[in-house]
């Protein structure tokens, strides 16, 4: 992806410089001695020097985003990480006022974008979840940029420090189903720790029950109004039907549901089982 934001990058710059008959090479080497000797025509160069996780836009984010499936399972994707690259560019020609000239066109055409121009991007950059946002010039981004050249083992020369933030996913969604069910079992420890607190002899299991209300045929539901027969309680019903009963003991329940335009009835389930779904 790195090497595609290059040439994302090259073709914004050939287009806003603009560049014309190939009269500036935009290259990305290493600017080092050697490399800056053999330089024939005036260059525009964009070396990548670091790449960095951005933290603090990870604590802002969850960590997972979860959507339920059309099919009814849940898929489970992890967020991307967001990835600083930094570029530090300068300009190679013979005379310093032509590579001042070029630079000076340089940043006025970086500067006009607050983020990467979406037709200048592949289709490999489709899933990114922001707009990619590009910085030029700032000082936290190269701030001390003699320590760069004397690592590169070169003459120190005017350079523009670049920050663009793109997301990377090394993750797979995982697809697993809706977990209707969750047990909870309580009693006596068979061996509780030395001061600890006990509890009464004999044991219990619990469940954790859910599902969704659906029409017939696909028919949407409106207002739909749900009570636990047993307990006299009403069941709150979320968006799309979605129900949540709480913690019930094992056996045989009665669900008193109504919607608008449905005729009222009531069903019975089965605790613990697969499934809780209802359809009217």
């Amino acid at each position: 992806m790195i090497d595609e934001l290059d040439e994302v990058l090259r073709q914004l710059l050939i287009r806003e410089l603009p560049v014309k008959n190939a009269e500036v090479d935009i290259a990305f080497n290493q600017p080092s001695r050697a490399w800056s000797a053999r330089i024939s025509k005036p260059t525009l160069n964009l070396y990548l020097y670091d790449l960095r996780e951005n933290t603090k836009l990870r604590m802002r984010n969850p960590a997972y985003e979860v959507e339920r499936t059309a099919n009814g399972t849940i898929m489970q994707k992890r967020m991307p990480i967001r990835l600083d690259v930094y570029y530090m560019i300068t300009a190679w020609a013979t005379e310093p006022e032509d590579e001042h000239r070029l630079m000076s066109r340089a940043i006025m055409a970086l500067t006009r974008f607050a983020n990467i121009p979406a037709d200048l991007l592949p289709e490999s950059f489709s899933d990114q979840p922001a707009s990619i946002p590009i910085l030029v010039a700032q000082h936290e981004i190269l701030d001390k940029p003699a320590d760069v050249w004397g690592a590169l083992d070169n003459e120190l020369k005017p350079s523009i420090g670049c920050l663009i933030t793109i997301a990377l996913n090394p993750y797979k969604a995982l697809e697993t189903p809706v977990v209707r069910t969750a047990e909870l079992r309580f009693g006596q420890s068979d061996s509780p720790p030395s001061g600890a607190l006990t509890a009464p002899d004999g044991s219990g299991r619990f469940m954790w029950i859910t599902g969704q209300v659906k029409g017939k045929k696909g028919k949407q539901l409106t207002n739909i109004q749900m009570m636990l027969v047993e307990r006299g309680v009403k069941v709150p019903v979320q968006g799309e039907g979605q129900f949540i009963i709480g913690v019930l003991p094992s056996g045989v329940y009665t669900l008193e549901v109504s919607a608008d335009g449905v005729k009222p009835g009531r069903f019975t389930i089965t605790v613990p089982s697969k499934s809780y779904d209802i359809q009217i």
